[in-house]
């Protein structure tokens, strides 16, 4: 495990695997842990390098807001640190729109990229249900535990297993936010705008989204992948928010492929046929 430095906060991250580089930016107020069902299978190919962004796990809290670009510059910080000139860059939910303005900041450091269950924020965006937006704006007040079962019939399809919610539940708790840490990042994600600028990005890109999402609706994805010149749409049927817990095998392969095709390893695995 490491830190790095930037821009008034400690930023925490760690590798896992070896390969080409891939950078992994989770969600909002969730810490580089909730990769865990996903990690394992990318770090046999590549070498995985997740990071705490500012306000959660075991990065620092300054006082916010935290601008989506700060997040980006943050996540540039750990590429440097860990000596990594390009990857390729996953990133889910608020991770996605930090991916996204990554993409657009640094284009040369980004070999492909890879944006589940988000959106491009903007006047265009697909909005959530005024109840899922109210849930999202009152959980600052709630205890951790309040809010983490207030979150879950917006983020899990409602066939997904209690089992596997708890599970995801039992990796974050010891990570819950601070009101500030989850506040400041909110406000970040409400004052970006990424979608007048997507056809910008000239790296393969995969869009992958669950249909049944109540937080960020899946005609996001549609309006993202659209925007981005040659762009992959996966949409993953009894899915929601959190795709890889609801529907791990489908996401995974998705994800996979689109590795494959655009890596070394792909290169690999055909030139050993």
């Amino acid at each position: 495990m490491a830190f790095v430095e930037n821009q008034q906060a400690r930023i925490y991250w760690d590798e896992q695997g070896q390969g080409e580089p891939i950078l992994l930016i989770m969600g909002l107020a969730y810490p580089s842990q909730m990769w865990y069902r996903t990690r394992p299978l990318l770090a046999s190919k590549y070498r995985t390098v997740a990071l705490d962004n500012r306000g959660i796990g075991q990065s620092d809290v300054p006082q916010g807001p935290y601008p989506i670009a700060l997040m980006a510059s943050d996540a540039a910080a750990v590429l440097d640190a860990a000596g990594i000139e390009s990857a390729h860059v996953f990133g889910v939910s608020m991770g996605g729109m930090i991916a996204q303005e990554f993409a657009l900041q640094y284009p040369a450091r980004v070999r492909s990229l890879i944006l589940g269950c988000t959106a491009a924020g903007g006047p265009t965006a697909v909005r959530a249900e005024p109840e899922a937006a109210q849930m999202l704006m009152s959980r600052a007040k709630m205890s951790p535990e309040q809010a983490a079962e207030a979150a879950v019939p917006f983020i899990y399809d409602r066939a997904t297993p209690r089992e596997r919610i708890d599970q995801d539940l039992a990796i974050r708790r010891p990570w819950f936010p601070s009101p500030e840490g989850y506040t400041a990042q909110l406000q970040g994600i409400f004052a970006w705008e990424a979608y007048s600028r997507l056809s910008q990005i000239a790296v393969p890109a995969l869009v992958v989204h669950g249909e049944s999402d109540r937080l960020v609706p899946a005609g996001n994805a549609k309006l993202i992948a659209k925007r981005i010149p040659g762009a992959k749409l996966v949409m993953i049927p009894r899915a929601s928010h959190l795709f890889f817990t609801d529907q791990p095998d489908v996401a995974h392969r998705a994800i996979m492929e689109f590795l494959a095709v655009h890596s070394d390893v792909g290169e690999t695995e055909k030139a050993a046929c």
